[in-house]
């Protein structure tokens, strides 16, 4: 059941923006607040992770804005905030290793070489600065763009963008396995 529930919140939060472009005209932004912060609060609950209770305690901040202010800007900046707490995340384990990559490499490779480490601080810092350009794009969508724009970035492009980065890392992981597996075996 607690999988369901999970699953069920991923694909919630994955159309988040979807569902902000349809309801925006026709749904008052008090009430996409109420869904925001809804959101927020369950998924913080149902995984019991640091990192949701932070997006959750941003998205109060953001629905109390939409709620106080009749705006939907706030409740178009949740993906600046999700960027925002994910680049502190990676940011602080930059300076307190293990990095959060180092962690999610060690989950299939416990005994994970010096070499591995090193790769994993470096895609660590290049999620950051992802965080910071996707962020960045986010707040500029959600200020200056059209519903229709900011949905689509935030909505498609964002994450296929992610899946580029993601991709491109593996092919530059395995070239980087090679590299280090013949150094490592010549004499």
């Amino acid at each position: 059941m607690h999988k369901i529930v999970t699953t069920v919140l991923v694909v919630l939060t994955v159309l988040y923006p979807l569902g902000v472009y349809l309801a925006l005209g026709n749904v008052a932004p008090q009430w996409l607040a109420v869904v925001l912060i809804a959101l927020a609060v369950l998924r913080a609950l149902v995984t019991r992770q640091r990192f949701w209770w932070a997006v959750a305690s941003g998205a109060a901040v953001l629905a109390l804005a939409a709620w106080w202010r009749d705006d939907a800007l706030a409740v178009k900046l949740y993906p600046v905030l999700v960027n925002a707490v994910l680049l502190v995340v990676f940011a602080v384990s930059l300076r307190h290793p293990p990095t959060v990559v180092e962690r999610l490499a060690r989950l299939s490779e416990p005994e994970l070489p010096p070499s591995g480490v090193r790769y994993t601080r470096k895609v660590t810092a290049v999620w950051c600065v992802f965080f910071v350009v996707n962020g960045a794009v986010a707040a500029y969508t959600a200020a200056f763009s059209s519903d229709a724009t900011w949905a689509l970035y935030n909505g498609l492009i964002a994450y296929g963008l992610m899946g580029c980065l993601m991709g491109v890392e593996w092919i530059v992981r395995q070239w980087v396995k090679r590299s280090n597996t013949v150094v490592s075996n010549q004499p």
